[in-house]
């Protein structure tokens, strides 16, 4: 997405990097170190501004949201990324098996012509 792109598609855009760490982390109810936390761990990585602030999408903060939700239970802050991250890549593998059972579904009805 560039600057020339408009302003009404980057608003819709859940990727776009449009909340800055204090925003992100007030709409989280966290702290900046929070945010900065899950990002060493590697559950979100924030772009940065040119200035080289960190920038936060909608997308980004709903990961977030979901870290918070886990620490706020108890789990400690590293577990809690890794289970988000276990969940995604399980959530991914369904997608593409159930992918593969359609593609089969498909082509075992499609017999010889």
């Amino acid at each position: 997405m560039t600057a020339e792109t408009p302003l009404d598609d980057r608003l819709d855009d859940d990727d776009y990097p449009a909340y800055t760490m204090g925003r992100a982390a007030e709409m989280l109810g966290t702290t900046p170190g929070f945010l900065r936390a899950i990002g060493e761990a590697r559950l979100i990585t924030p772009l940065r501004s040119q200035g080289g602030h960190r920038r936060y999408s909608r997308y980004q903060l709903r990961i977030a949201a979901r870290a918070r939700e886990l620490v706020d239970r108890g789990t400690p802050i590293e577990a809690a990324c890794r289970i988000i991250i276990l969940e995604d890549q399980l959530e991914e593998a369904r997608r593409i098996n159930e992918e593969y059972r359609r593609a089969a579904r498909g082509s075992a009805g499609a017999g010889p012509a």
